[in-house]
């Protein structure tokens, strides 16, 4: 039996033995630390002591939006903004079927051209196992089979057929471009030695939620900001894009992203702090774009246009809608376009370019109206003023020709401007004087910028009228041997209908600062260029163009629509083209309170027919004429006629 001593005594020197465990422990603990402390971090703590280490850290602004509206109603919607985007990346240790995957990761994506993969697929598979008659049944079947016809080399083409020489519709090299996409993702997958390969970056959250519930082993994502464009088909030309510097940031390119890219970025701050010392900037968010265009408007004109160059053959297409009276943009857009959330697949740098304010071309007949306002503002011709048209004038030592060689006799100013005769504008032109006629043509804004807040816009030239001798002002009478771009032509024609002010073309109504503050844009007058009565009359004389003239394809039922055609040879290899025209379209209406002014531009039109040259009364004035009449229904404007 243990006495009540001894088990005191046991207890106690237990107690003794844990005590000292844990002063050993304790020691060993500060004998690590200072070994760390003096060995391991001596250099850091060092940098310290000496004021050498810091801690720095930038802040991200928050890029500002971009926001459009409809006519009579305040809604904004985002045009532009930012969101979380996926990057999907791939293991393909981890993938056993890599075509399998590859279709479905494409379907999921949302991607195009996967039942096109399978056929293809399909005759490779058929041409392999030597089945070469059922392969080539099977290609004839797609839609995407080049297309040949035989034809003798006199003979006119019918309708609908090709050259003897094979042809690839656009279709069908996107339709390529789209299979060559998923091919070389299921290539990808199939690397089974490699642990990382990219799979998709810019996926949206209902894409990503797709993909996901595939549960397909070896998918991995990260999300990050991402710059987003909501509302597809908008306008890349418009917009821009944002791109990356060369130091990785992001930076705005084109359009309002690179004219804007101040505002809309921001400006980051900093957390930084050394030894004795810290600091805190914090980052100011940039701040959005309320735009002029209306939503529905650039939607449904694009449109017409897109399928207006689809249906007249057409290499590109342009067109600009502006109010009169403000000079705010209601639309603006080219065909072809880009999209800004995948900018990197365009063809060519050049698809980046807005033809309405890049791209300067020679206008052609539908600058005539301008000749004729400089003559009527000065007196020196009314609409009436008669001319004795022999078919050609000889100025210095050219001689200039209506187009098809054509004589017109005893003809009125308006005459002339209805069946758009180039000797009645080179009349008109030199009754009222070279220079005048010159100064006249500047006022208007031609051979400088206009003033609107895009990236990238030139001034065209009217350089020409400065030089001796009057033969080049003659050919600037009827639009050629000077350059303009798009907007400058429906700038001019808003001055005609507005009454004679020249208006700085606006596609931003408010900047928005991210501190509450709110700029709103007000309409800005550049001059007064012709008095009012002139603006009237010139007016007249182009409704009579539409009524009686080249121009009746672009009539809308029950009101005045004033406008003018115009087709232009592209000038190339310094001369002008036999065979390549540009067809336009430029007017306004209604003509007693206009609500808009238009030009719409194809560049080199062909006529189904035969793919040979379309004028642009053909091809232009029904695209303004249906737009037109879109515009009249969109902002109820009641008939006038």
């Amino acid at each position: 039996m243990v006495s009540l001593r001894e088990r005191d005594a046991g207890t106690h020197g237990k107690r003794l033995r844990m005590l000292r465990g844990v002063l050993f422990a304790f020691f060993g603990v500060i004998w690590i630390r200072l070994f760390v402390l003096q060995v391991v971090s001596a250099e850091f703590y060092q940098d310290i002591a000496n004021g050498k280490y810091s801690l720095y850290e930038e802040l991200v602004p928050e890029r500002g939006k971009i926001t459009v509206h409809d006519f009579d109603d305040p809604t904004p919607y985002d045009v532009a903004t930012n969101e979380p985007q996926a990057v999907i990346t791939a293991d393909p240790r981890k993938i056993t079927d890599a075509t399998d995957a590859g279709k479905r990761i494409a379907q999921a994506l949302g991607w195009e051209g996967v039942d096109e993969y399978d056929r293809y697929a399909l005759i490779a598979s058929l041409e392999s196992q030597g089945k070469q008659d059922e392969a080539d049944s099977l290609r004839a079947l797609t839609a995407c089979a080049p297309a040949t016809v035989t034809t003798p080399s006199d003979s006119p083409l019918a309708e609908g057929e090709v050259s003897s020489e094979e042809v690839e519709s656009d279709a069908c090299l996107q339709e390529d471009a789209n299979v060559k996409k998923i091919t070389d993702l299921i290539a990808r997958l199939g690397k089974h030695d490699d642990p990382y390969e990219p799979v998709a970056e810019g996926v949206d959250a209902e894409s990503l939620d797709r993909l996901l519930a595939l549960n397909i082993d070896g998918i991995s994502y990260v999300l990050k900001d991402s710059r987003s464009y909501p509302e597809k088909g908008f306008g890349g030309h418009v917009l821009g894009f944002v791109g990356k510097d060369d130091s990785d940031n992001p930076v705005g390119n084109y359009g309002l992203e690179g004219y804007f890219n101040d505002f809309l970025a921001g400006k980051p701050g900093e957390i930084s702090s050394q030894l004795a010392s810290r600091a805190y900037t914090p980052a100011i968010d940039g701040g959005s774009l309320v735009l002029t265009i209306d939503r529905t408007v650039q939607y449904t004109a694009c449109k017409m246009l897109r399928d207006g160059v689809q249906q007249y053959h057409a290499d590109t297409g342009v067109l600009v809608i502006v109010e009169p009276s403000t000079g705010r943009i209601l639309a603006m857009c080219g065909s072809p376009d880009f999209d800004p959330a995948e900018y990197s697949n365009v063809g060519s740098i050049s698809d980046f370019n807005n033809q309405a304010i890049f791209t300067p071309y020679e206008p052609g007949s539908i600058f005539k109206p301008f000749t004729l306002a400089a003559g009527i503002d000065t007196g020196a011709i009314t609409p009436n003023t008669v001319f004795d048209d022999p078919g050609f004038v000889k100025l210095d030592d050219r001689t200039i020709r209506n187009a098809l060689e054509k004589s017109y006799g005893k003809i009125t100013m308006t005459q002339g401007l209805e069946e758009s005769v180039n000797t009645a504008m080179v009349y008109a032109m030199e009754r009222t004087g070279k220079d005048t006629f010159t100064q006249y043509v500047k006022n208007f804004g031609f051979g400088t910028l206009t003033g609107i807040t895009l990236n990238t816009e030139v001034a065209g030239t009217v350089a020409s009228l400065d030089e001796p001798g009057i033969v080049y002002a003659g050919t600037a009478s009827f639009g050629q041997g000077i350059t303009v771009t798009p907007l400058q032509i429906v700038m001019g024609y808003a001055a005609i209908a507005n009454g004679g002010s020249l208006m700085v073309p606006q596609i931003v109504d408010e900047m928005q600062y991210s501190d509450g503050t709110i700029d709103k844009k007000l309409p800005v007058k550049v001059r007064q260029v012709i008095d009012a009565k002139t603006a009237t009359t010139v007016g007249g004389m182009l409704v009579s163009v539409v009524e009686n003239g080249h121009g009746k394809r672009a009539k809308v039922p029950g009101y005045w629509i004033a406008g003018k055609t115009g087709t232009a040879q592209i000038a190339e290899n310094g001369g002008y083209s036999e065979t390549a025209f540009n067809g336009s379209f430029a007017g306004f209406g209604p003509v007693e309170n206009p609500k808009f002014a238009m030009i719409v531009k194809l560049s080199n039109p062909k006529t189904a027919s035969n793919l040979g040259v379309a004028w642009g009364e053909a091809t232009a004035a029904p695209i303004f004429g249906e737009i037109a009449k879109f515009l009249m229904q969109y902002y109820r404007i009641p008939p006038t006629r």
